[in-house]
């Protein structure tokens, strides 16, 4: 039997539980009409106390994961996995519930009439409620929560969060949030009883209560160790995000809500929590990635679809969803002030087999590449970053599509050349691209068409494919490129390579395997049934009904990758580009030379059973 209290009453109603604020915002409405002004309304107020709450929640989870600003302060420097994400899917679901509260508050509260905006008593005397006795109370009744049936049917959920976040904050059952509610309410409650309450003590109180409680949880160490050292009683009044932590580790220690005070009078502080503040805010505690995969940002709108902006969006594959359109200005913005900056930064990280992968992503869009006047420092920036994994130990680093495009830097081969000392490999994870495409080619094939077929991909797959005796369509206007690739495949195989200068060469193959984006009027030349494999960027839109339609080239990550909890662009959870899974073997492998340039087409078949080896799968 479940225990009560023990979860949400509106648990099933999924994006329907916002429902719940349509009696307020009808109540305010209705206030409104009575009384000529809707700034008079206590449920207009209510309405945006939940607006603002949420932003406080929302802007901390930004700040604490934007890693190229927290990485080197971060308490716990595990990765927030999907498994955490969608247990906290919820994690709104108390503003709901002190919204309601509130409302049956303020049904009987004074008019906003005869309130002060800000009453300075009003606030002292919350402020000596909230210490001698907010405080000491949670103190207590969170002890209590630690043992036997409350913690096994209700804190335990809260504590099911291996790493700390400000929505992690929220995510507990109702019994606990009503404990919440008291702690919070009980000082305003007071000072509006002795006749001191204010709308801007409303306000202040509950900002100031999130605002400390998203900082406990936001994983990133925030105050200066000296602070504490200039002021030694000043660690007894406030918490940190550290001291926080150590009660999620070490469940006995640690209680307080704000004060770590009533911890020393308990004798329940942690004697380490100075110490580890000490060395997490030296930045003892980073840790170099071992491996480093280079992305780039495709468009405006999908900038938005990264882990720091909104968890929701990026724990899945990304759509274009329309509330993402308000927010075009601000990333419009965000992509100025990146170019300005120029540096690269730090998107996410996951842990495979003990070791740090991170992906880094240098501030270019995509349609950046194809400015001729841009190649230069676009350049500098990819430069910058293999110096700086370099210098930081990094042992592999692969690019991304557009990072390695061959008009751009030759696939690479441009870095290599520049800096021969390099320690750490370059590379550029198109061999298992390739590999993944030929693997996904039925075996009673008999005929491909190729388009890009001079590219560094168009050129492996038609040579791999033409020692398999498959007559290969290649679709190029050059025939200098065509008669290079052409010598470069075995004497009595050279007969299956094929060149075509049009489209219609291709109307009876139903194999098209795709590197130059295609028109609609070019995609119908193709026959009823023909499957579009491709490995252009960004991908070709699909018009046709009686086709089908690949995926970009991916591979699914092991089962044992650990911290993983942002999708990478419209691929499922899991799941990486083809080059990021290459760079990922390459790594795994331990090989020593860099994979930059041309394809080496001997080397298809020996990076696809590594691949398969150490636990990478086909979509």
């Amino acid at each position: 039997m479940v225990a009560p209290l023990s979860s949400w009453p509106w648990d099933n109603l999924g994006s329907c539980k916002y429902l719940l604020y349509g009696p307020l915002m009808a109540k305010g409405v209705h206030d409104a009409w009575e009384k000529g002004t809707l700034m008079n309304s206590w449920f207009l107020h209510l309405l945006i106390l939940f607006a603002l709450r949420g932003l406080i929640h929302q802007l901390w989870f930004t700040y604490s994961n934007m890693l190229f600003l927290t990485r080197r302060r971060r308490v716990v420097n595990d990765g927030v996995d999907f498994k955490q994400i969608d247990e906290e899917w919820d994690w709104d679901n108390f503003l709901i519930l002190q919204a309601l509260i509130g409302a049956m508050a303020f049904n009987s509260a004074p008019s906003l009439k005869d309130l002060p905006l800000l009453d300075l008593k009003g606030c002292l005397i919350a402020l000596l409620l909230h210490v001698a006795l907010s405080e000491p109370v949670f103190y207590w009744v969170h002890r209590c929560f630690h043992k036997g049936y409350l913690f096994t049917n209700y804190h335990s959920l809260h504590h099911s969060s291996p790493v700390p976040q400000p929505y992690t904050a929220g995510h507990a059952t109702p019994l606990e949030h009503l404990v919440q509610v008291v702690a919070m309410g009980t000082p305003m409650l007071g000072a509006f009883l002795m006749g001191h309450g204010s709308l801007g003590l409303v306000y202040c109180h509950t900002f100031i209560f999130d605002y400390l409680r998203c900082m406990g949880y936001s994983n990133v160490e925030v105050f200066p160790f000296e602070l504490f050292d200039s002021y030694p009683l000043l660690r007894y009044l406030i918490y940190t995000p550290t001291y926080h932590s150590l009660h999620h580790k070490e469940k006995d220690s640690n209680f307080c809500l704000f004060m770590p005070i009533f911890d020393a009078i308990g004798r329940t502080l942690n004697e380490n929590s100075w110490e580890l503040q000490r060395e997490i805010r030296s930045g003892k505690n980073d840790q170099v990635p071992d491996f480093v995969f280079l992305a780039h940002v495709v468009d405006v709108i999908s900038s938005i679809h990264v882990a720091f902006v909104f968890r929701s969006i990026s724990a899945k594959p990304f759509v274009f969803k329309l509330i993402l359109l308000p927010l075009w200005p601000l990333a419009f913005m965000a992509m100025l002030i990146m170019w300005l900056r120029s540096k690269t930064f730090l998107v996410t990280f996951y842990n495979l087999r003990g070791r740090l992968h991170q992906t880094w992503a240098v501030p270019r869009y995509g349609f950046q590449y194809f400015l001729p006047f841009a190649r230069d420092g676009i350049n500098d920036q990819i430069e910058l970053a293999i110096l700086r994994a370099d210098k930081m130990g990094v042992k592999v680093l692969s690019l991304a599509a557009l990072n390695k495009n061959e008009a751009l830097n030759g696939g690479g081969t441009l870095f290599v050349s520049k800096h021969p000392d390099l320690k750490v490999r370059v590379v550029h994870g198109n061999t298992l691209t390739a590999a993944v495409i030929l693997n996904e080619i039925p075996n009673n094939v008999k005929e491909v068409f190729i388009t890009g077929a001079t590219s560094k991909l168009g050129r492996a797959i038609a040579l791999y494919l033409c020692r398999k005796k498959i007559r290969v369509l290649m679709l190029t206007l050059s025939t200098e490129r065509f008669l290079k690739i052409q010598r470069e495949a075995p004497a009595e195989s050279q007969q299956y390579l094929v060149q075509v200068t049009k489209y219609q060469a291709a109307q009876n193959c139903k194999t098209w395997i795709v590197g130059k984006w295609l028109s609609p009027r070019e995609q119908h030349l193709a026959p009823p049934g023909t499957h579009f494999h491709q490995f252009v960027v960004p991908p070709m839109i699909g018009f046709r009904r009686d086709c089908t339609y690949g995926n970009l080239a991916a591979m699914r990550l092991p089962k044992d990758v650990q911290g993983l909890g942002i999708c990478e662009y419209t691929m499922e959870r899991g799941v990486v580009h083809a080059c990021h899974a290459g760079g990922v073997v390459h790594f795994l492998e331990g090989w020593s030379h860099h994979e930059v340039g041309a394809i080496d087409v001997d080397r298809i078949d020996v990076v696809w059973k590594a691949a398969l080896k150490h636990g990478l799968t086909p979509v």
